[in-house]
């Protein structure tokens, strides 16, 4: 009888092994000028996952009055809102310090993170590279997106997959599921209403949930984003104490002819003066950090129509951003989907990780 020897190698490569963490955002462009606008905007919405009309009709549009006009409207919503001391816009600064903070905390573990951006850069398919290149043969995909929908989730992953498919040696990949009422995030959104609440010098009559919105054809074709809206304030209100009336759900953000998700935001706030209410807050609790849609879109535009309509205070809740708060929350989610892809602290080669105090 002939005996075969195996040896025993596993312990050995699996130690080699590294897993990684892909944070992913929308994107931004690299300048506030015409050109820089226009390449992102480009990429934008040349995107058939946020254009679903046939190329043949909308190609001619696009590249004909939006990237003739927009860029240079776009490009002074942005001036608005740049860190001119960071020469980038808030959502790149955020993105970046959310990783690098994350990294930290999973340093114990040895996973690196990247950050990688839809449209512009760093790209996703960058932040892929960097991962692999830094050893990693596990990755998770985090898109920052607690709501699902086919234009954010579904588009991020799939610059991810666009990338791995052409890589001959692919890393095994995980995704991150939407978050919109998980308990960690609706804490963390609590949390940072209440204390920013408590810093101003008024009491709000009303406090408007302002969602980024979504064509309504897009939800009747099967995108859950409005469900997942829905779930994230039903479970907010609960969270602090408010009804419907006193947290209403809004949606901004149209764009063309088509029918939106409604109430939309901006009519909606503008209608509040004419009912006595005169001062409101406005929370955003579809973007994790703060960009052009919230601080510009609401703490600009919609700020100078309420107060138009006779509104006198207009308070804008900032997203979590690059708060503690944000970073527990990621690490609590990174976590959760790593399960079994990390050691067990306390086994052999792993590290214990002792609770902070």
């Amino acid at each position: 009888m002939t005996f075969i020897t195996v040896h025993r190698t596993a312990r050995a490569d699996v130690a080699r092994a590294r897993t990684g963490v892909l944070l992913s955002n929308l994107g931004t462009p690299e300048g506030t000028g015409y050109g820089a606008v226009r390449r992102y905007l480009a990429e934008f919405l040349s995107d058939r996952r946020i254009i679903e009309a046939s190329p043949l009709i909308w190609k001619p549009i696009l590249y004909g009055p939006v990237l003739t006009f927009r860029p240079r409207k776009s490009g002074a919503a942005y001036q608005r809102i740049w860190h001119h001391d960071h020469d980038e816009s808030p959502l790149r600064t955020y993105t970046r310090d959310q990783a690098t903070q994350l990294a930290q905390r999973l340093a114990v573990d040895d996973v690196p993170v990247a950050w990688g951006m839809r449209y512009g850069t760093p790209s996703i398919r960058q932040a892929l590279h960097e991962l692999v290149e830094q050893g990693c043969d596990r990755i998770l995909l985090a898109p920052l997106y607690p709501q699902y929908s086919a234009t954010t989730t579904a588009t991020a992953n799939d610059q991810a997959f666009r990338a791995l498919m052409r890589m001959r040696n692919q890393p095994a990949i995980r995704t991150l599921p939407p978050f919109a009422d998980h308990p960690a995030y609706i804490s963390a959104l609590a949390r940072s209403i209440d204390t920013h609440l408590r810093t101003l010098d008024f009491t709000p009559q009303m406090i408007v949930a302002s969602f980024h919105g979504l064509p309504k054809v897009y939800v009747e074709k099967g995108d859950s984003y409005a469900a997942e809206c829905e779930r994230t304030i039903a479970a907010l209100r609960h969270a602090m104490g408010y009804d419907a009336a006193m947290m209403p759900l809004t949606f901004q953000s149209r764009f063309g002819p088509a029918k939106w998700l409604e109430p939309y935001t901006a009519p909606f706030i503008e209608s509040l003066p004419a009912r006595g209410i005169t001062r409101i807050a406005v929370i955003t609790p579809g973007f994790i950090s703060d960009c052009i849609e919230t601080l510009d879109e609401i703490g600009n535009e919609a700020r100078a129509g309420f107060v138009h309509a006779g509104g006198k205070e207009l308070a804008l809740v900032p997203c979590l951003n690059n708060s503690p708060d944000c970073i527990d929350l990621l690490e609590n989610l990174v976590r959760a989907e790593l399960g079994g892809w990390l050691p067990r602290a306390g086994a052999e080669g792993a590290p214990a990780v002792t609770p902070s105090t």
